[in-house]
């Protein structure tokens, strides 16, 4: 079967890189490098103790807390590979040149070869899901042990990968799996995993550390910028959800026409169309790119259109909505706005943050609703009753905290295969 998939995947090379062409007019940066995903690179070769990819950057903000406990114990060195330009914006901006940092190849084994040829990791780390035959195979030949981190799989994704199931058996035998949740470590066994093979570890999410400068950035950006106004941020939202956050607010400024909402598209090549749906709903719009021209007050809709700010946003927030949840999406990242101490509404798909999402609504943490009109009801609630949003908030920070520890589990299945040679370099 790997033979038919590498066969398929050579003859729709061409179409693949059409797409990455076709996707670079909205975002640039999905032509820059193309030669680093066919797995060709400039200079010497750059041996690294540790690799690890993150797909985007959901998956690289689950990576930070890994490679910060990674360098409690050990001076290795890290590769991290993603592919997004999103993703690689997000790891430059964090991380800066302590890492080596390129886009994976595509999964065919000439590319596969010459990246691990040019970087020779020790070990390998594949943050939460993906499953690559020709680089899993390629990882085994080469006797690179190989942890998927941060593991979870949806029921959906499980009954995809269930007619493939003596295929990932083969792929997945030997491999480390650390996840998330017991119901991922039972979905993991259902595809042909090892049970041996798999740790229950928590979400590596839950170790990332409040940084000091960001909130202090978010309070500066809501006195100046925002006049201590009651924010509410649309975060991560995808096409089909800013219409309904733009009825919701409608409907909840007849009675607080204070209220200011900042909306932050997943995607940035969506950046524009999102800022005509704002203007075409009658609102004066502000955008981060020209904050600089912004009249403080002139403005009831602020568009976060660049990357990388959403945390210092959720510090200067009242009300976070978390997107991909009222589309079928599975929902974002909730526990960045915990830690932000904001208070956290999100939509019923949640299937990519499940446990956590019902954790924070079952303990009063979080609220969920079904459409606009509950958004409305909810958002209207919290902007109305500073004391239940302080409760809120107060409950998600300590359920967050309840539930550190994943980065360490994950450390000590590291160093079982090679923590003390690290101790060397």
């Amino acid at each position: 079967m790997r033979s038919v998939y590498t066969s398929l995947f050579y003859a729709s090379l061409p179409w693949v890189l059409a797409r990455l062409l076709w996707r670079s007019q909205a975002n640039p940066g999905y032509r820059d490098r193309i030669a680093e995903r066919l797995g060709f690179y400039s200079g010497p070769p750059r041996p690294v103790d540790v690799w690890i990819h993150a797909v985007s950057v959901g998956e690289a903000e689950a990576a930070f807390s890994l490679i910060a406990t990674l360098r409690r114990h050990t001076p290795a060195r890290i590769l991290v590979t993603t592919t997004t330009p999103t993703g690689s914006a997000r790891v430059r901006k964090v991380l800066g040149d302590t890492v080596e940092h390129v886009f994976l190849p595509y999964d065919l084994p000439d590319a596969v070869g010459r990246f691990l040829g040019h970087f020779s990791p020790r070990a390998a780390v594949i943050m939460e899901t993906e499953i690559w035959p020709n680089l899993f195979t390629a990882c085994r030949k080469r006797g690179i042990p190989l942890l998927i981190a941060n593991a979870r799989l949806s029921e959906r994704s499980a009954r995809r990968y269930a007619c493939i199931r003596g295929t990932l058996r083969s792929l997945l035998a030997g491999v480390d799996i650390a996840a998330q949740t017991e119901a991922d470590a039972q979905r993991f066994v259902t595809i042909g995993a090892d049970p041996a093979t798999i740790t229950i570890t928590g979400n590596l999410k839950f170790d990332a550390a409040p940084d000091a400068s960001v909130r202090a950035g978010g309070a500066a950006l809501k006195r100046a910028l925002f006049q201590e106004r009651p924010v509410w941020l649309a975060a991560s939202t995808h096409r089909g959800e800013e219409k309904a956050v733009l009825e919701a607010f409608s409907r909840i400024r007849s009675r607080y026409p204070e209220l200011l909402l900042v909306i932050a598209p997943r995607h940035p090549e969506r950046f524009e169309e999102v800022a005509r749906l704002a203007a075409a709903a009658g609102h004066r719009v502000a955008r981060q790119t020209q904050a600089g021209k912004a009249v403080p007050g002139a403005f009831e809709i602020f568009l976060l259109d660049t990357l990388g700010d959403l945390v210092r946003f959720y510090a200067a927030s009242d009300i976070a909505f978390i997107g991909g949840s009222l589309v079928d999406v599975g929902g974002h990242n909730v526990v960045e706005p915990a830690l932000a101490e904001t208070a956290i509404v999100f939509g019923p798909y949640t299937r990519n943050f499940q446990q956590i999402c019902d954790d924070l609504e079952g303990g009063g943490a979080a609220v969920r609703v079904r459409d606009s009109g509950e958004l409305a009801a909810a958002v209207g609630r919290l902007v109305a009753d500073g004391v239940s949003r302080g409760d809120m908030v107060q409950q998600a920070l300590a359920f967050v905290k309840r539930n550190r520890g994943a980065a360490e589990r994950h450390w000590r299945i590291l160093a079982r295969h090679f923590g003390e040679s690290f101790q060397s370099h």
